[in-house]
């Protein structure tokens, strides 16, 4: 027999899983099989053994590894479990254990190999290819209003539900998110704020005004559906995301915060370094917004910064909130929120307490009467690094791209790639109930 290595399908968006099937193999035999990615220029691989099945096959899906990169039935850990290669002058990205950002318009692509590791002449390989935008979804740079981010637009004339995407304490633009936001079927701004060209290089002293502007400009400019605005950030941007929609609430018609604060921070590790770490993040009207970290005598960055590293900072917001008076201070009046809201968070999050802060967003709206819907995802081994769906998911300390020091995000392999997959899609089905027309 001949080993045959299959992948359905083969080609198609990046939140869409395969199903890998190795076949022709000898009842009983032991089959490896190996993904290598180029990711960024970088090569990226995991690999597994596998015991055929009576008929000679082995399915991903299906079948526990017997050694490998991972112990558990799941259909694309092979990819979710990649790491760099070592080779000289490898890194890991730019955000906790997770491949550098790649751009949208260039898909990834895996190759397969699987063996019978009893007869090296049984060899296979296949190619797998995920990609970020599907057909007919438009880019374009956005420049104007002094705003700078990557607008993608869905194909079809609209109107289309539409989101405001933002970053964390990575700054940047995040195309990724944007694009397969468009790829099935919402219109998304990935809007920077700071950490890219023609923006400040540090989060310190944003002034809430350039968001206004954006919202602004996408009601003007983009027709959102039912002219609701759906804002989304990550960690920093979950914080900035509920903020804004409580500061402008007839722009803002919904919220999604991934892994967010429930208070205003200092700035942190994506600090000006002339400012520090407990420099305010966020200004209106010219005037810093109170953070938790003002003037609180509960919070020490040591010993959490003063042992070995990778540095977990999670009881350092712990211990801030301890005191009443800075906890009220510098929370967030999410019940001023107009619209619903989505929180996602990881109940192993090592940076920050994000399970914590998400349920207490949950529970003030439901406390207050919000009238519209609140959706809680909290899952129970995820960390700080809720991403994109069957993407490596964090495994790792790395540093953080701003302040440089080591990290560690926190949650599993399978925790972290479960709420990868699953939050992306509720999320999908979140903003179109959100921006649905009655």
């Amino acid at each position: 027999m001949t080993l045959r290595l299959t992948v359905s399908p083969a080609d198609d968006l990046l939140d869409v899983a395969r199903r890998i099937e190795v076949s022709g193999a000898a009842p009983g035999a032991l089959v490896t099989v190996r993904a290598t990615t180029d990711r960024a220029g970088t090569a990226w691989s995991a690999r597994a053994t596998y015991r055929a099945d009576r008929s000679g096959t082995v399915r991903l899906d299906r079948d526990p590894p017997m050694t490998g990169d991972y112990g558990r039935v799941d259909g694309m850990a092979l990819l979710t479990s990649q790491r760099p290669d070592p080779t000289p002058g490898t890194t890991v990205g730019t955000a906790p254990g997770r491949p550098a950002a790649t751009d949208v318009s260039r898909p990834l692509r895996t190759r397969l190999d699987a063996w019978d590791e009893s007869d090296a002449t049984q060899r296979a390989t296949a190619d797998l290819v995920q990609r970020w935008t599907g057909p007919g979804v438009r880019r374009r740079e956005v420049r104007e209003d002094g705003l700078v981010g990557t607008l993608f637009v869905p194909p079809g004339d609209g109107p289309h539900p539409t989101i405001v995407v933002l970053n964390g304490s990575g700054g940047g633009i995040n195309e990724q998110r944007g694009a397969l936001y468009a790829s099935r079927g919402v219109q998304a701004l990935a809007l920077g704020y700071f950490g890219a060209p023609g923006l400040p290089d540090h989060i310190t002293r944003t002034p809430l005004e350039y968001f206004e502007t954006a919202l602004h400009h996408v009601h003007r400019e983009l027709a959102p559906r039912g002219g609701i605005v759906v804002v989304s950030g990550q960690s920093r941007g979950g914080e900035l995301a509920l903020l804004l929609g409580a500061t402008y609430p007839g722009l803002v018609g919904a919220v999604v915060a991934y892994v967010p604060g429930a208070h205003v921070h200092g700035s942190q590790g994506a600090a000006d370094p002339a400012q520090g770490w407990d420099s305010p993040t966020w200004t209106l009207d010219g005037e810093p917004l109170p953070h938790l970290w003002q003037d609180n005598p509960g919070v020490t960055w040591q010993p959490w910064t003063g042992g070995p590293p990778p540095d977990r900072y999670r009881d350092v917001y712990v211990d801030g909130l301890r005191d009443r008076r800075f906890a009220a201070a510098s929370r967030i009046p999410v019940e001023r929120i107009a619209g619903p809201v989505a929180c996602v968070s990881g109940m192993a999050d090592g940076l920050w307490p994000s399970s914590m802060y998400a349920r207490q967003v949950v529970e003030t709206l439901r406390a207050a009467g919000h009238a519209h819907e609140t959706l809680l995802l909290d899952y129970p081994d995820a960390g700080h690094s809720i991403a994109l769906p069957h993407l490596p998911v964090a495994q790792g300390p790395t540093r953080h791209p701003v302040s440089g020091i080591e990290l560690s995000a926190g949650g599993t392999p399978a925790g972290n790639a479960f709420a990868d997959a699953d939050s992306f899609a509720q999320v999908c089905a979140f903003v179109e109930r959100a921006t649905r027309v009655p």
